[in-house]
């Protein structure tokens, strides 16, 4: 919070103990507080919950995990591409196939030459009702980032989208009714919901986008349609029921422990920052050298962040909530983004949480 942020809640979890704690303001026009039980919307810690649904199908021998995806959705990815993206790769993201966001958010197309982006796009598109398949066309087209199953993969959502078509085709039900069903309800997180429309029910707080300084003042995007990257990034919580998720997943509570250890098998992938990452299916590890490790996501929307994350034991929990994203201004020479004291902030954070 002092170091810039407008305001932020954690809840950490050691055994039975539980710590939750919030700093700052839920919005900075009147002042009002973040509280640690607020709903949020928590961006790509969706896929931890699309690629839970999916290994459910492949328990029940409804989805091959090595199966090409051309065998599910052949107009979707067809031929030669079809025939070699298999599902596993797209939950791992080494499918090759490109991030669609560029093209449906067309002022970003620059990205990652973040300085030759505008941010206009996003205000744009603030009410549009994007059609999955659409979207997906626009990554199946694209050149191609990597060979289908190459290292490292490369960070994309298109691969999600997909996955949400393949649960529609084999369940016959959208995707959304099929990890409400299947994850959501199952872990019984009553606060927890892929949302039909563009507003955060309940109390939550506002989300603040500075696109690195181009919006200034940030800009409120707490209302906005979330269709996409629904499958991908659309899930709306709290920080406890992030927790009781993550715990009941690692306790082999939402698919089976075979599944699980599926989930933790990592291939290294190129970040949507450009790092080179591990990434499991649905999941990726954090640690410090000689200190336990760690299983979990992270997310981003606009305006919004999150993080959650449970040792490999299974006793320790941290989620922690953001209402500002893309806090860093750019250098004038570089065009890169600058350090800002918020960055060493977080992960001060993170570290105590996760390790004390």
């Amino acid at each position: 919070r002092r170091a810039g942020m407008p305001g932020l809640f954690a809840e950490v979890r050691d055994g039975d103990q539980v710590w939750r704690g919030a700093a700052g303001v839920a919005d900075t026009a009147t002042g009002r507080p973040v509280t640690a039980g607020m709903r949020h919307r928590v961006g790509s810690i969706t896929k931890t919950f699309t690629a839970a649904a999916v290994l459910q199908q492949v328990e029940t021998g409804q989805i091959g995990l090595d199966t090409p995806i051309g065998q599910y959705l052949p107009k979707l990815v067809p031929g030669e591409r079809g025939a070699a993206i298999t599902v596993r790769m797209l939950i791992n993201h080494t499918s090759g196939l490109a991030e669609y966001l560029p093209y449906a958010f067309p002022s970003l197309a620059a990205f990652p030459d973040i300085a030759a982006t505008r941010p206009q796009s996003l205000e744009d598109h603030r009410y549009t009702r994007f059609d999955p398949a659409e979207l997906i066309e626009m990554g199946v087209s694209a050149p191609a980032v990597c060979a289908p199953g190459g290292t490292p993969g490369v960070y994309s959502n298109t691969n999600y989208l997909l996955l949400g078509r393949l649960l529609e085709e084999v369940t016959g039900t959208t995707a959304e009714q099929c990890i409400t069903r299947n994850v959501i309800e199952r872990a019984g997180l009553v606060d927890t919901e892929l949302p039909s429309g563009p507003y955060i029910e309940g109390p939550h707080s506002q989300l603040y986008e500075a696109w690195f300084g181009m919006f200034d003042p940030p800009r409120d995007f707490s209302v906005c349609d979330m269709s996409w990257v629904i499958p991908g990034g659309s899930l709306i919580s709290t920080l406890a029921d992030l927790n009781r998720f993550y715990g009941m997943l690692l306790a082999g509570k939402i698919v089976s422990l075979s599944s699980l250890t599926e989930m933790q098998r990592i291939v290294p992938v190129v970040s949507q920052e450009g790092k080179v990452i591990d990434y499991g299916l649905g999941l990726h590890p954090m640690e410090e050298p000689g200190a336990a490790t760690f299983w979990g996501h992270g997310g981003t929307v606009w305006g919004g962040g999150a993080l959650a994350m449970i040792r490999a034991d299974g006793r320790r929990q941290m989620a922690v909530a953001l209402n500002l994203q893309r806090w860093n201004t750019l250098d004038p020479s570089s065009g890169k983004p600058q350090p800002h004291p918020i960055d060493d902030a977080l992960a001060t954070l993170y570290r105590v949480a996760m390790y004390g």
